[in-house]
């Protein structure tokens, strides 16, 4: 049995008993113990399951999911200027026809505006993100499957062959929660996880951080430096960070955002 089909049958077990030993789980997964509990610590960290002594156990319908990420909401009004302006120029590296991936962030939401008239294929786990393009573009929008996650607004899949396996983009757009001089920092293991696994199906990485995210430090590397082929950042961003990323390999785009919102008005 496949990796993806024993775990819904594990969290189908679940559903009907709420508790299950790892004996029980190795049976209906016809698998192994050793198996049984790697497919139960999976789950667990990706929050669809409690781990508990000897077993599993069902998480209650009343207990969303949660990650350790801020919420959409609370990030959305922070620096907005800042976040449209980089967007903007994040989006002016689109062309009609091209394949590329977006991922769940307050910064890479600011993008949809500006890709409202192109035609291209979108993969994003935003669901915000989808939903807006949807409705405003004749973009092709790809989604994969997964739980929403909904104070990030954002859709994460616990499985590795979701639609992501079948598919390449030339360039992937991410937000992130900070840049510090090591890599790319999140949070969340379970949002670590997804965002490598959309960066695996994606040629050249653009980070579209605010120079605030650079005070930022996360728990976790997401990636390092010299995974980023474009940063686009504004012009409050210290030199000397500049420097350091350019000597990592990264191309900078600085943004004056001043100008940027002169021409806006």
């Amino acid at each position: 049995m496949h990796e993806r089909q024993r775990w819904q049958v594990i969290l189908k077990t679940l559903a009907q008993q709420t508790v299950a030993t790892v004996a029980e789980i190795a049976e209906v997964t016809q698998s192994s113990p050793a198996t049984a509990r790697r497919d139960v610590a999976k789950l667990a960290e990706q929050g669809l399951l409690r781990r508990v002594h000897g077993g599993a156990e069902a998480i209650a319908n009343d207990e969303p999911p949660a990650l350790a990420a801020r919420a959409f909401d609370v990030s959305y009004a922070m620096n907005l200027d800042k976040k449209r302006a980089i967007a903007a120029a994040a989006a002016a590296m689109c062309s009609d026809g091209d394949s590329i991936i977006i991922n769940g962030g307050t910064t890479t939401y600011e993008m949809v505006e500006f890709l409202a008239e192109k035609r291209m294929q979108i993969i994003t786990n935003s669901f915000s993100l989808a939903d807006m393009l949807m409705r405003t573009s004749r973009n092709r929008i790809l989604i994969p499957g997964g739980q929403i996650y909904r104070e990030q607004n954002i859709i994460l899949s616990p499985y590795e062959d979701d639609l992501l396996r079948h598919h390449y983009a030339s360039l992937m757009f991410m937000s992130a929660h900070g840049v510090s001089p090591i890599g790319v920092m999140e949070n969340d293991p379970l949002l670590i996880r997804a965002e490598q696994r959309m960066l695996e199906r994606a040629e050249r990485l653009v980070v579209l951080a605010d120079s605030s995210k650079f005070n930022s430090r996360g728990g976790l590397i997401l990636c390092p430096l010299q995974r980023i082929h474009t940063l686009i950042t504004d012009d409050d961003i210290d030199q000397r960070t500049v420097e350091a990323l350019r000597a990592a390999g990264v191309q900078v785009n600085i943004v004056p955002v001043s100008a940027q919102s002169s021409s806006a008005a």
